[in-house]
């Protein structure tokens, strides 16, 4: 059944609701759970699935993500199984970058002609979930269905920020409406589980994944050409067209990193006693890229708090925290809610003398700090006795070290904070 799809999946836009984790990286290049990457998700998922080829569309600043798929996926010369790169590219025929999902699709087709597949998988390179593509796809087998869209129930207040489908009880998608204001909702419930309609949970959301029969979607692409994207044109062309269109009810757990607070609310349930996205699965497990690196090293007091590979932690105090890949915290600290994204690699001495000949302090979390409700972006540098987020709820607004969004404060990439800063 695995060699019958092919998987693309899409590397984003700007994604400038994201900033400043998007600042000089992608949004699925952006560093999840201590050491993974969110574009690692749905990779993993289709691994999972044995659905193992698949093609990453990249576009936007997308140097980090293209080096992370390069060094993560590899696979047997006697394998089939590939995770390959499509980057955007100007061509004599087109000489235009990605406008959108589906321009993006468009653009690619020539490059998987040569490969033999019924359907297409097409996923979003930004989500956290964990889903078995194969029920999905015996779904839409055994509908006989042209287009399958995952859907999620949802109550009337998040309706709001989702593409919204109508369907019948059948299950056949009739109508669509994108991100409705909540006086126009009346009609657009849809027949749910009875454990969702339970909850309210009675309208369902487009979550930007689609199955497609091949030849649909090549139809839909070729035919409709100033269509750009998936959710506000191509799927409302297909519902009120002659396509059928089917929706796969998803009742687990689902988020799309979509903010600043999504992002860090999705961080942070990971150090729950029973998270909802579950690291621990076999049956699940999610791939990244492996690394040689030593045991992290504790002696701290740590409270519900997820630490990667290659720490280092002093006497400090840690309490719902996700503390990443090679990250050093010294003495006397006090750290919660907070992720700490970690390092890219070690200081050597010679860095060291380097960063103290400037009058920086070493990278990582110096002693005696105070941080709450924060995110700490790769490589930063924070010095002895630094307060970040301890007082009132800050406004919000960008700075040059820094960004502050919803409460949360996001300290940038590769910053150093000098003893005694106080944000």
């Amino acid at each position: 059944m695995s060699n019958a799809i092919i998987s693309l999946i899409l590397g984003g836009g700007a994604g400038t609701r994201l900033y400043p984790l998007t600042r000089r990286r992608s949004k699925p290049a952006v560093p999840i759970a201590g050491k993974y990457r969110l574009v690692d998700i749905p990779i993993s998922n289709c691994l999972n699935a044995d659905m193992n080829r698949i093609f990453v569309l990249t576009q936007y600043n997308s140097a980090s993500l293209n080096k992370h798929i390069k060094n993560t996926y590899h696979f047997s010369h006697f394998s089939k199984a590939f995770v390959d790169i499509l980057a955007a590219e100007q061509t004599p025929d087109n000489p235009t970058w990605y406008q959108g999902t589906a321009d993006a699709v468009r653009q690619c087709l020539h490059h998987i002609d040569n490969f033999e597949f019924e359907y297409v998988l097409i996923l979003s390179g930004d989500q956290l979930y964990q889903m078995d593509f194969r029920e999905m796809l015996q779904f839409h087998i055994e509908k006989g269905s042209d287009i399958t869209i995952a859907t999620i129930p949802v109550n009337a207040r998040d309706a709001s920020d989702f593409g919204i489908l109508k369907t019948n009880p059948e299950g056949l998608i009739t109508s669509f409406t994108e991100k409705p204001k909540q006086d126009m909702l009346g009609p657009w419930s849809s027949p749910v589980s009875a454990e969702m309609e339970k909850e309210g949970r009675i309208y369902l959301a487009s979550m930007g994944i689609y199955l497609f029969t091949r030849q649909v979607l090549y139809d839909l692409l070729n035919g409709q050409e100033a269509a750009t994207d998936f959710g506000k044109e191509v799927i409302p062309y297909a519902i009120n067209a002659d396509v059928k269109v089917i929706s796969y009810q998803y009742e687990g757990y689902w988020t799309d990193i979509g903010n600043i607070s999504a992002f860090w609310e999705a961080n942070i349930g990971l150090t729950d006693d029973i998270p909802k996205f579950n690291l621990f699965d076999e049956a699940k497990t999610i791939y990244s890229r492996a690394r040689m690196l030593p045991p992290a090293k504790i002696s701290a007091t740590l409270n519900k708090t997820v630490i990667a590979d290659g720490c280092i932690i002093l006497d400090s105090i840690l309490e719902h925290c996700v503390v990443g890949i090679r990250t050093r915290i010294g003495k006397g600290s006090v750290i919660t809610n907070t992720f700490i994204m970690g390092s890219d690699f070690y200081q050597t001495l010679e860095d060291l003398d380097k960063a103290r000949a400037k009058g920086h302090p070493p990278m990582g979390i110096g002693d005696s700090c105070q941080i709450r409700n924060a995110i700490i972006d790769k490589n930063c540098s924070i010095g002895n006795g630094v307060r970040i987020n301890v007082g009132d709820r800050l406004p919000d607004g960008d700075h040059e070290k820094y960004t502050v969004k919803d409460g949360i404060v996001v300290i940038k990439k590769g910053m150093v904070l000098e003893d005694g800063y106080v944000i």
